[in-house]
């Protein structure tokens, strides 16, 4: 049955929305090589040399992804991140797509595919995240919730194909949907939740996940130890800094544009089949607040307000003067955006600037190199009757990742990690009486495993960057206590 159609469609603004997501692809390709790997991405590097139907702490998508990249074009970081330009193109013109639903004309059009060019989209396109499938999937999602709302309800069936999809990818794509179907119960029009089309796209969904599925419920369900560890580790932090987020998502400049699409979903009587897309917004709110997840999470529907509020900020920019005022914003947001999110600066510099210091993604890209030849010095600097029964064990995925990417330059020991699904790659070998450990404290845990631990050295990345490597101590502990089979799981960790 079709929706009510309150909105009439304009033609599609081919030439100037091509030309805006064309332009960030180049960018994303140009940038993409200047400054290093994320630890997000050596550990998907490193994941998808196993390929696998799942992961404790992810699906396979990315993974998947980061293993494509390296077969089709070889293993190189301009590779692995260039589905992360892709992303960003067709988030791109998805967000104009849902421009024109709400009634965006050519300039309205151009409008929102501006602004997928600010701060999360830059940072989600220039490396590989699971939030960058996750971005241009939710965004497809959403235009067809809008389409199924506006004009025709078996765009369900599609919302349905794609969220089945998306499973393989992140179980978040569900959130977004979750807060639609409240807003539907809270605002109406209920009876969409009797559509058998909707019905019918649960179901596909349902299907095309099901192996996803399967694998969560044949190994206890992992995604729900990951979100508790997530909340227990970054729940507090996520909360306080979940307003100010919020305003940083597209920029502070890009706020007013998705608070008028807000306001005009709520009050616009032509869009009142979709009123329940803008209640979405506020219930999506409360449910990361209460799960303590990222704040980036509701960024789908960040965009999708942006995009609804391109026609009505055009309509107030009518004269000269405002034309000029939002013009010189977007230009500050943009430029404020790419310093924050893309390697922009020299990395010489960049410590003496904020962005290390709120933009947690650029940190995590430098240093790597470096941290793995000073690990590789400690393991020279041991006897060699030692080097040969050693191991080396790192606190987190980003330290195994680099030791993998880099370490074939040195003869490095094998390497293993208690984080996430990097336990289960097995655990050191029963002789190894010798272990290298990178990221741990010298507390209890350590004292516990071994007879002596002595600190070999710090790690620096030589430039001042803040990041969980830098200044961490590298450790030589020698004589396990207990051999590896019981000692392995007091090492496992998820966060």
């Amino acid at each position: 049955m079709p929706s009510d159609q309150g909105v009439t469609r304009p033609p599609l603004a081919v030439a100037p929305v091509t030309a805006v997501a064309g332009l960030l692809a180049v960018v994303m390709v140009a940038t993409s090589g200047a400054y290093g790997y994320h630890r997000d991405e050596l550990y998907f590097r490193l994941l998808g040399q196993q390929p696998a139907w799942g992961y404790v702490d992810q699906p396979p998508a990315t993974p998947l992804l980061a293993r494509l990249t390296t077969e089709l074009f070889g293993d190189h970081l301009w590779a692995l991140r260039l589905p992360g330009a892709l992303i960003l193109a067709g988030t791109t013109v998805l967000t104009a797509l849902l421009a024109r639903e709400f009634g965006g004309g050519r300039g309205a059009q151009t409008l929102a595919a501006i602004g997928t060019g600010t701060t999360f989209p830059l940072i989600f396109g220039h490396a590989l995240f699971t939030a960058s499938l996750d971005m241009v999937v939710t965004a497809a999602v959403l235009l067809c919730v809008a389409r199924a709302l506006l004009r025709d309800d078996r765009w369900w069936v599609a919302v349905g194909w794609l969220t089945g999809l998306g499973l393989y990818n992140k179980f978040l794509i569900v959130l977004p949907l979750l807060a639609i179907g409240a807003g539907l119960l809270l605002v109406g029009p209920r009876r969409v939740l009797a559509s058998r089309w909707l019905w019918a796209g649960v179901v596909l969904a349902l299907m095309l996940g099901a192996p996803n599925l399967t694998y969560q419920a044949t190994h206890e369900w992992p995604q729900f130890a990951m979100a508790q560890a997530i909340e227990e580790n970054k729940g507090d932090e996520s909360r306080v800094l979940f307003v100010p987020l919020q305003l940083a998502l597209l920029g502070m400049f890009a706020v007013p544009i998705w608070i008028a699409g807000l306001v005009r979903l709520l009050r616009d009587p032509a869009l009142r089949s979709a009123r329940a897309l803008g209640v979405a917004y506020p219930v999506i709110c409360v449910l990361v607040l209460v799960q303590g997840g990222q704040p980036y999470y509701s960024l789908g529907l960040v965009l999708l307000l942006f995009a609804a509020g391109c026609e009505p900020t055009l309509r107030w920019a009518a004269g000269r003067g405002r034309r000029a005022l939002l013009a010189g914003a977007l230009v500050v947001n943009a430029v404020m955006s790419a310093v924050v999110a893309l390697p922009v600066l020299p990395v010489k510099t960049l410590a003496d600037t904020f962005v290390p210091h709120i933009n947690q993604a650029t940190s995590d890209q430098i240093g790597w190199p470096e941290y793995v030849a000073q690990i590789a010095s400690v393991v020279d600097g041991l006897p060699a009757a030692e080097r040969e029964r050693a191991v080396i064990i790192t606190a987190n995925y980003g330290e195994a990742g680099a030791l993998d990417r880099y370490g074939d330059r040195y003869d490095l020991p094998p390497v293993r990690s208690g984080h996430n699904e990097l336990w289960y790659r097995g655990r050191p070998a029963d002789d190894a009486d010798v272990a290298v450990i990178v990221g741990f404290d010298g507390g209890p845990r350590l004292s516990r495993a071994f007879a002596s631990c002595v600190v070999a050295r710090d790690l620096d990345n030589g430039v001042d960057i803040p990041n969980e490597e830098q200044e961490l101590d590298v450790r030589v502990c020698r004589d396990p206590r207990r051999p590896w089979v019981e000692l392995w799981p007091e090492f496992r960790h998820y966060d």
